[in-house]
């Protein structure tokens, strides 16, 4: 196989998935040097990088497991071939180190056992130099030309591009977790309340809990517990917004339950029983939305039990979103299945939606789950969901987002404690 046949299709489809997704690059530069390896016939392939005076091993593919060459070793920059490629004093290609006069006396030749040797800078997107890309056999008798160096080139230049973004992206994430932990430190966070309306009694009978920011310049809260997620804050994030949602939600009326936002991942942590201690069970409501992705149904299942056992209900947010929703109500048993808003969207107008909204209510019924459509933005919609059997609405025609204090003139307080 020729090189450009070679290069041509592999560099296409890394460029295909680095433009997707940065993260991909340890697979793909793993890819690039198993390939390259392969092809030159060689016995291991590395990656270096010039750090401090050292020479760190970053990433290596070896005919022979385990070899002598692995992720994190760290040695002498001065002592390497690739001190001395990279200042142009070593030639790209050592057809015998034993007879080359500056390889042939370096430690380094009788510790990895090289016999042949090619290898080239790698230059980051800047221009700045990072390391080398760098091949060797253990024998003689590999015969590399120009084409063979060329090749390498062509890979480190790919290689580059594919370690610059990780680094870019690497700087990023330490920017947004400095301004996670300075928010979190901060707590500049707060609770704002959407009221749940039943029909039929016309009242108030719950609000959901939702996180706001105030900070400058803004983000939407999603964009916060992605970044958080992203950067290994998510728990804590989430924690400290079911904190203060509870300690803002203190003067809300007895007659209404809470309605919280609540992860896989913070169920499973074991502390949401002692975070809920002073609430009435029965006032309780924990969402796990549908997109919210969850491995170990049954230890999901263990972790909710004893909440359960108290009077804690689960509700499945986002219900008809999407397939995990009714994995979800399935295999977690939610006592409420919360309508997704892209399904009551305009569903005075479509009949398609109306069907499938039908369908999710009569499911309720069979499983004994109760039903909550939320976002509701008119007359027409709340007048469709109420002939469609809806008995719980939410959304900004019913009473958007508010501050506790809104919150507290919104309730119409009634003696009967609600269920949600």
């Amino acid at each position: 196989m020729d090189n450009d046949s070679l290069i041509t299709p592999l560099l296409a489809a890394a460029d295909k998935r680095l433009g997707a997704d940065g993260s991909h690059h340890v697979q793909n530069i793993e890819h690039i040097l198993k390939t390259l390896r392969t092809h030159l016939g060689m016995d291991v392939a590395f990656i270096a990088e010039f750090l401090g005076g050292q020479r760190v091993i970053r990433h290596v593919d070896s005919k022979h497991s385990p070899g002598r060459l692995a992720p994190g070793d760290s040695h002498p920059l001065q002592d390497s071939y690739c001190h001395y490629i990279a200042n142009g004093e070593l030639d790209g290609i050592v057809a015998d180190t034993a007879l080359h006069p500056l390889t042939r006396n370096m430690p380094v030749t009788q510790a990895l056992d090289i016999a042949n040797y090619i290898g080239v800078p790698v230059h980051l997107p800047d221009g700045s130099l990072f390391g080398t890309f760098c091949c060797f056999d253990h024998e003689t008798g590999r015969n590399l030309g120009p084409r063979d160096q060329a090749l390498l080139g062509a890979f480190a230049e790919f290689a580059g591009r594919l370690i610059g973004q990780s680094l870019e992206r690497a700087a990023g994430d330490r920017e947004t977790r400095e301004r996670i932990l300075d928010m979190l430190r901060h707590r500049r966070l707060r609770t704002v309340f959407q009221p749940i309306l039943h029909m039929e009694q016309r009242r108030v009978v719950g609000f959901e809990a939702l996180t706001r920011f105030d900070t400058e310049p803004y983000r939407p809260p999603n964009q916060w517990f992605d970044e958080a997620d992203r950067v290994g804050l998510g728990l804590e994030l989430q924690k400290l917004a079911v904190q203060t949602a509870l300690q803002t939600a203190a003067p809300l009326p007895k007659t209404s339950y809470l309605s919280l936002n609540v992860s896989p991942e913070q169920i499973l942590d074991g502390e949401l029983a002692s975070v809920l201690h002073g609430w009435p069970a029965e006032r309780v409501l924990l969402e796990i939305t549908e997109h919210a992705r969850i491995v170990d149904y049954p230890a999901l299942r263990q972790a909710l039990a004893p909440l359960r056992e108290q009077g804690v209900d689960i509700a499945v947010d986002d219900a008809g979103a999407g397939y995990a929703s009714f994995q979800h109500v399935l295999e977690l048993e939610a006592e409420i299945i919360k309508l997704d808003i892209s399904l009551i969207r305009d569903i005075h107008r479509d009949r398609a939606r109306q069907a499938l909204a039908a369908a999710l209510i009569r499911f309720g019924e069979v499983i004994g789950a109760r039903v909550i459509a939320e976002g509701v933005e008119n007359r027409e919609e709340l007048a469709t969901l109420r002939r469609l059997g809806v008995a719980k609405v939410q959304g900004y025609f019913v009473g958007k987002p508010m501050p506790i204090e809104d919150a507290l003139h919104f309730t119409l307080v009634d003696e009967s404690p609600p269920r949600a």
